[in-house]
């Protein structure tokens, strides 16, 4: 199989003047998670829903401190992006994504683009449909936060170690997880007007029988549970892989929480697959 047999089209763009908000939107009205920055009919970036959740954070500067219907689209964008060809192979684009550590490669007709093959697309290809092995041969560990960890440590966390985080309740089970997508769809306080917030790691404490309370701050935050998305999908180390792939299908999800006896034993993403398609 070849880009042309995989590729998404039309593809949805914006322009480098554009703001991230109308970017935000086109995102969240298309459901994708991408798009490519065109400029005199030429491409010059993409953005991701990655840049929009992990740079717009707002301990940083002072302009990415501001609404996001105020800052453009060149700010955040990735500049001159991968591409590939209508010819080229789907390991070659599993090996690129992998090795790039991108989640999407336009598709190129001369200067004009004519698709988009994203890791989703990979997962309807042939070579995920043969692959045999267990959840459990190709899992990760997971990376948990606190329900109450604020959201200035999940991202952080999230940067440090470049994935997804799984909130875990106070005896350990599963809660919700927090992806890109929760991120950069979040609605952020710069956007509601909100005053400076102290840069804590913990903003709400349980306490048995009483309400939760704020500590520390003046203005709170958000918290890991307010941005969580839940129900979570979740399967078993022993399921094979291809039951994993139905599930994120189905789900449109690009991770699944691998669990057992209602205990947390890793994390199954996309990228782990499309991994063993380029090896």
């Amino acid at each position: 199989m070849k880009a042309a047999d995989i590729m998404s089209s039309p593809v949805y763009i914006v322009s480098p003047g554009e703001n991230v908000a109308h970017a935000r939107n086109l995102m969240l009205k298309h459901r994708i998670s991408r798009l490519p920055v065109i400029e005199a009919e030429c491409l010059v970036g993409i953005i991701t829903k990655k840049d929009i959740g992990y740079r717009l954070r707002q301990s940083e500067p002072i302009w990415r401190r501001r609404p996001i219907d105020h800052i453009p689209v060149s700010i955040l964008m990735t500049r001159d992006p991968l591409t590939v060809r209508y010819e080229t192979g789907v390991g070659e684009i599993a090996s690129l994504m992998i090795n790039w550590d991108i989640s999407s490669l336009p598709v190129m007709d001369g200067t004009a683009v004519k698709g988009i093959v994203t890791k989703s697309d990979l997962l309807h290809s042939s070579m995920v449909k043969r692959l045999s092995r267990r959840v459990d041969e190709v899992m990760e560990d997971a990376i948990t936060v606190s329900r109450y960890h604020s959201l200035g440590h999940v991202i952080d966390l999230m940067k440090e170690r470049n994935d997804k985080v799984i909130v875990a309740n106070n005896d350990g089970t599963l809660a919700g997880i927090i992806t890109e997508s929760n991120l950069a769809f979040y609605l952020y306080d710069t956007e509601k007007n909100a005053g400076p917030v102290k840069d804590v790691t913990m903003l709400r404490k349980d306490e048995a029988g009483g309400r939760k309370r704020l500590r520390y701050v003046y203005e709170a935050s958000a918290v890991a549970e307010d941005l969580m998305s839940r129900p979570v999908i979740t399967i078993t180390p022993d399921a094979p892989l291809s039951e994993a792939v139905a599930l994120m299908r189905e789900h449109r999800v690009n991770s699944i929480v691998v669990e057992l006896d209602n205990e947390i034993k890793g994390i199954l993403k996309r990228d782990d697959i499309i991994r063993e398609v380029a090896e």
